[in-house]
């Protein structure tokens, strides 16, 4: 496992993930870290750029060319070992493992090999300093990039991974929900992701802002952006259309990944 270790980084630090190949997503969120004046090198991406969505390869140039840091997400992984589905962990033949045999071989057919080139130069996690404390970059878990922590998760599960990381806080992606705990001395903080909204009946999407002005501050953000203009690429490319509409209604078209406590939230706004 390559664990890229970034060294200190001081100031305010955006983190964000699940692009999905939403570029209108992505097009806003480099708009709101110029407006921030946060530099590529205090941004953070957890993974899965690529996705859902009708723009893989722009997506990938513009993150390429963006020079954030930035780590594997499965979808990464699996496009750059040429395996034959997104290594999402979806049950089969469920739903969400349906329409990933549809938006999946697209992705792959529009990929350029530059663009799977430099997938395989993403680490699979980051490692920094900041405020004092010592954080480590996941998509899933430490030991599974697929794998799912959710805020109902148990903490004494959060607990394993941030000693086994040998980590004062988590930054983790995958699951598609923003979420924040802290325990004693110790974070698991997930900003959400910007490619799709966070099944909360709203189209926002999500992203995490770290500050050290005062020791170690975080919160949660979200953006409205042209979700309509992504929708509509993504039915003129064929891709899922449950996947458009949830760009359109803020709902997921089903909550087979969420447990019970998440899949209640369904369609209650979010708030922090």
């Amino acid at each position: 496992m390559q664990i890229n270790n970034i060294g200190i980084l001081h100031g305010k630090v955006l983190v964000f993930g699940g692009v999905y190949s939403n570029l209108q997503a992505l097009d806003k969120m480099m708009v709101i870290a110029n407006d921030l004046g946060i530099a590529p090198g205090n941004i953070i991406c957890t993974g899965d750029v690529v996705g859902y969505c009708a723009e893989p390869e722009a997506v990938v140039q513009k993150i390429k060319a963006w020079g954030i840091h930035c780590i594997a997400g499965n979808v990464e992984l699996q496009l750059r070992d040429g395996e034959e589905d997104c290594g999402c962990d979806f049950n089969e033949d469920s739903r969400c493992d349906i329409f990933s045999r549809q938006w999946y071989p697209f992705a792959q057919s529009v990929l350029s090999t530059d663009a799977i080139q430099w997938m395989h130069q993403l680490p699979h996690h980051l490692e920094f300093q900041y405020a004092g404390l010592k954080g480590r970059v996941v998509h899933g878990s430490t030991t599974e990039v697929s794998g799912y922590v959710f805020a109902s998760t148990l903490w004494t599960e959060k607990a394993k991974h941030l000693n086994l990381a040998d980590a004062d806080f988590i930054l983790g992606g995958h699951c598609g929900l923003p979420f924040s705990e802290k325990n004693e001395d110790k974070y698991w903080l997930n900003p959400g992701v910007i490619g799709m909204p966070a099944n909360d009946g709203t189209t926002r999407v999500w992203y995490m802002l770290l500050d050290d002005t005062n020791g170690f501050d975080f919160e949660h953000h979200s953006f409205e952006y042209d979700h309509a203009t992504a929708a509509e690429r993504m039915r003129a490319h064929k891709l899922p259309a449950a996947y458009a509409l949830t760009l359109e209604t803020g709902l997921w078209d089903n909550c087979e990944i969420l447990p019970d406590e998440e899949t209640a939230a369904q369609g209650k706004r979010i708030s922090f």
